[in-house]
């Protein structure tokens, strides 16, 4: 994924994705934070909790068009920040990026389906 896949931006995070026909899972995520940025493991163990809950939260929308489309998807997030985020904007945020999941799974539909 890190080799092949395509990337965007939505400050703090930057979205590592890729798009395949065939995979385990609609939908597979993983979430990273720096150790360079955040040198204690609970604010870093923190951080990813608040991201995958508001992933967790939200992801309904995206699976479910990729599982209509069966089309696979992995993302990554990596948390790019060097403060200690809200919920609300760490929310807000994922709310965002994966709208435009949804628009680059839209994008990648094949002639033929």
């Amino acid at each position: 994924m890190f080799r092949e896949g395509k990337s965007f931006s939505n400050h703090p995070f930057k979205i590592l994705y890729l798009v395949a026909e065939s995979g385990y899972a609609p939908l597979q995520s993983g979430f990273a934070v720096s150790k360079k940025n955040f040198k204690k493991a609970v604010d870093r163990n923190r951080i990813k909790r608040l991201i995958k809950e508001a992933y967790r939260l939200q992801k309904k929308a995206l699976t479910g068009k990729l599982h209509h489309q069966k089309k696979f998807m992995t993302v990554f997030f990596i948390y790019t920040g060097n403060v200690l985020p809200k919920y609300e904007i760490v929310s807000e945020k994922i709310y965002v990026a994966l709208h435009r999941l949804e628009k680059i799974a839209d994008e990648n539909i094949s002639p033929n389906s």
